[in-house]
């Protein structure tokens, strides 16, 4: 008699093995796992079967298939098992049992091409901006020259010539010296006024032909990016067609910030970077452009503070340094240059070569301003060249 309870009997015909015989636990047909110590390119354990030894291996075993007549296994098989997926596929290619994505894959949101030619990637730094703004250049400079030229340089030069022409300050300063009671000139409210309505209309009329510049480089730029032809006459034609639109915009930007300059200076700077988007936004969007260039400002503050930072310092030293050189050439040749026809030749020479001196601050402008509004896009929605040419019409 013993307090312990009888092993339990197991069916008969259930087909399953008895855990507690020791039979059942090795080469078993019912047996679920393999032998102990079995392993992948070992021969299963049996009566004749074991590690080598001194005896050499068992009869039958044929080392060329690792078991007694069965079929090596197939092409590719690996270990761990890749869960169903043939090697190199699934969700990581190169990495079988690893769930994930394939190589070059990105996250939803972010649907760019690391090598898009205009549009910078995030994560890729202002090193990826910098890369992008001087392809750009090398690309299109064939056509970018001539037109900054025709539609930047030139206009600017010409309303100099005209304003210097016409300045009355070299008469004024001689009417003051040839008598000894002060007084206002003859005709000064006159000619003041004439010459502020010059300043004005000549300046509304180059802000209209700079904005056919600007839409035409633009055009070239993106278009060139997208691997599509632009030549000059096509970009001039595209200029033309939407100058009115973006120079309407200019104007009142420019005027926001000239309020803002009179309310202590820093309000107009805040304006000028806030409002730094709004060309770009009207010639791809044409939806909106002050109020997507304020979202675009704040949403990303810091990247494109700093971006728009470094294209105020080129376009600041560009323009200073030109305009300190005409201010010095001009003086030189006194107080009335246009007093004499070689005066007059010598003045015209020094804007004319002043102004191109600017060239370099006029491309670096859009061209900065530009993949940096492309840089912003790609940081909202996945974006690349080939859709913003699309945009552009």
């Amino acid at each position: 008699m013993t307090d312990q309870p009888p092993p339990p009997t197991p069916s008969s015909g259930s087909g399953e093995p008895d855990p507690s015989d020791p039979s059942s636990s090795a080469g078993s047909p019912g047996h679920a796992g393999p032998p102990p110590g079995w392993g992948p390119g070992m021969p299963p354990a049996g009566p004749h079967s074991g590690p080598a030894g001194p005896s050499g291996p068992a009869p039958g075993w044929d080392p060329g298939q690792d078991a007694w007549g069965a079929t090596p296994p197939p092409q590719g098989w690996a270990f761990p098992p890749t869960g169903g997926y043939p090697p190199g596929s699934g969700p990581y290619g190169g990495q079988p049992w690893y769930p994930g994505a394939p190589a070059g894959w990105y996250p939803p949101g972010y649907g760019f091409d690391p090598n898009d030619a205009l549009v910078t990637p995030p994560g890729a730094g202002i090193g990826g901006w910098f890369a992008r703004c001087g392809g750009a250049l090398r690309r299109g400079w064939r056509q970018l020259v001539p037109i900054m030229l025709l539609t930047q340089v030139l206009p600017a030069a010409v309303l100099s010539v005209i304003s210097l022409g016409l300045d009355p300050s070299a008469k004024w300063a001689a009417q003051a010296e040839s008598t000894s009671a002060p007084a206002l000139p003859d005709n000064f409210a006159a000619e003041l006024l004439s010459l502020l309505v010059l300043l004005v209309g000549g300046s509304l009329v180059v802000g209209l032909v700079q904005s056919v510049g600007w839409a035409a480089g633009t055009w070239v730029i993106t278009r060139q990016a997208a691997g599509q032809p632009a030549d000059l006459e096509s970009a001039l034609r595209y200029g033309l067609r939407r100058a009115l639109g973006l120079w309407g915009w200019t104007l009142l930007v420019s005027l926001l910030i000239g309020v803002g300059v009179c309310f202590c200076v820093l309000p107009g700077i805040y304006l000028a970077f806030a409002l730094s988007m709004a060309g770009p936004v009207y010639l791809f969007e044409r939806h909106n452009p002050i109020g997507r260039s304020f979202r675009m400002f704040h949403d990303r503050l810091g990247l494109l503070l700093g971006r728009v930072a470094l294209v105020a310092v080129a376009v600041i030293v560009g323009t200073l340094i030109p305009g300190g050189l005409e201010g010095i050439g001009t003086s030189a040749l006194g107080t009335d240059p246009f007093s004499s026809a070689g005066t007059a030749a010598g003045t015209v020479v020094v804007i004319g070569i002043t102004a191109l001196l600017a060239l370099p601050a006029h491309l670096a402008q859009m061209i900065g301003l530009l993949v940096t509004y492309a840089e912003q896009r790609a940081h909202e929605a996945p974006v690349n060249t080939a859709g913003l040419s699309a945009e552009l019409g």
